[in-house]
């Protein structure tokens, strides 16, 4: 693989683009773009999954999610269909979840939540990040 998933840098650990992973670590279900193939409700539930995926590759990275001192931002891209806006409905799934693990101190971030015509592999959100890093 050409890059990694997460580059610590000095006090920060720039996080790529993760997508919604099933258990198994496959792409999870359903596929496709919000506002045609999965409601909003669905893309919200996706954005979940891939804060739990990026988590993920976060404690591998740094062994103790501990170490993060601050969420500085996050970009969030929809899989939308055309005429679809409400982007930052679902990637509110994402800080929602942020939010709840780290409070409000910690997860706080800033965002963006921007449409895109395709996403790899038909997934319906990818999300990068960075995050400050704590002694």
């Amino acid at each position: 693989m050409p890059f990694q998933f997460v580059r610590i840098a000095g006090g920060r650990a720039l996080i790529s683009g993760h997508g919604p992973q099933a258990p198994d670590g496959s792409f999870a279900r359903p596929l496709g773009k919000v506002g045609r193939e999965l409601t909003v409700e669905q893309g919200y539930a996706a954005a979940r999954l891939t804060a739990l995926s990026m988590l993920g590759s976060l404690q591998r990275a740094l062994g103790d999610l501990d170490r993060i001192a601050a969420w500085s931002r996050v970009f969030g891209m929809v899989n939308s269909a055309p005429g679809f806006n409400r982007q930052p409905s679902v990637i509110n799934g994402f800080s929602d979840l942020i939010l709840e693990v780290f409070g409000p101190g910690t997860g706080a971030h800033s965002r963006s939540a921007v449409g895109m015509a395709e996403l790899p592999f038909d997934i319906p959100v990818e999300i990068e990040a960075e995050v400050v890093l704590g002694g």
